[in-house]
């Protein structure tokens, strides 16, 4: 039987106290790395969106680490938030959730100390609606989701440009903020938490929702989208990721191999069917 384990309210607010004691340390302290070594016998605690993140360790918990000598116990996230503070603070040993860009402007943020270790997949952002069935359909006046954090909004507003709906300002890129839309074409935006825009699909017109929590939502992004992002040159690949100075721990590096396995590419390839797609091997 496979042991999930939801964060509960207790950890959180130990995370938020522990964070703001150690945020201003770095785990390139001696302790940590003699603290890290003595953990090799510990089971790995991954901090992990549910879909397809905790879905993809417990395949490799339930199937492939008992063989390679690892110890893995999975913890639910449902925020984009607290496994990175919960990683900063050593609550947990790694986290399984993010892209580069989120992370970057995660540390910058919080002076957290968070680094990946190695890609494993990739969720293409997508456009959704229960209404309309082309991206043709859409219209002045009609209203737009949009993920509010600025990684994930700056990379919807790049899908909507790329695909006619609205113009920004050159060279902006994933910073692009609704501020840098030059022409909304008569639209309007809704800005919200990345969880909770599936929800907003009754009462928008569209929405711009991220792989994972459209799954989640039981959307399949490769039939469901009315447009979807393309995988060739995307930089939004999701990574293992530790805080720094515990990347070359031997369980850190067990697990990192396994995520990268033929075995692990066969299972988000059969599992997701081009709605999740393997980052190794498969995106340059």
């Amino acid at each position: 039987m496979r042991k999930n384990i939801k964060l509960t309210a207790g950890i959180v607010a130990t995370a938020a106290v522990a964070l703001g004691l150690t945020a201003c340390g770095t785990s390139s302290d001696p302790s940590s790395a003699k603290d890290a070594a003595g953990a090799a016998d510990k089971p790995l605690v991954v901090a992990a969106s549910p879909t397809p993140h905790a879905d993809i360790l417990n395949f490799v918990k339930d199937n492939l680490a008992e063989k390679a000598g690892l110890k893995l116990e999975v913890k639910e996230f449902t925020d984009y938030v607290l496994p990175n503070t919960a990683t900063e603070t050593g609550q947990v040993d790694a986290n399984f959730f993010q892209h580069k860009p989120y992370l970057d402007d995660f540390n910058k943020k919080n002076d957290t100390h968070i680094v990946p270790v190695v890609d494993v997949h990739l969720e293409p952002l997508g456009l959704y609606s229960k209404n309309l069935k082309s991206v043709k359909d859409i219209k002045a006046g009609q209203t737009i989701a949009v993920p509010n954090d600025t990684t994930n909004g700056g990379r919807a507003l790049q899908l909507l440009a790329e695909n006619g709906l609205i113009t920004i300002k050159p060279g902006v890129g994933t910073n692009a903020k609704l501020s840098d839309i030059t022409d909304k074409k008569g639209l309007e935006f809704k800005e919200l938490e990345a969880a909770t825009v599936p929800r907003a699909l009754n009462d928008v017109d569209a929405a711009v929702i991220n792989g994972n929590y459209a799954i989640e939502a039981k959307l399949q992004p490769s039939k469901d989208a009315l447009v979807l992002e393309k995988a060739d040159g995307n930089p939004y690949a999701n990574f293992l990721a530790v805080k720094e100075g515990n990347e070359k721990d031997a369980r850190v590096q067990k697990l990192a191999k396994l995520l990268n396995s033929p075995e692990v590419k066969k299972y988000i390839e059969d599992t997701y069917k081009g709605s999740v797609i393997p980052a190794f091997g498969a995106v340059k």
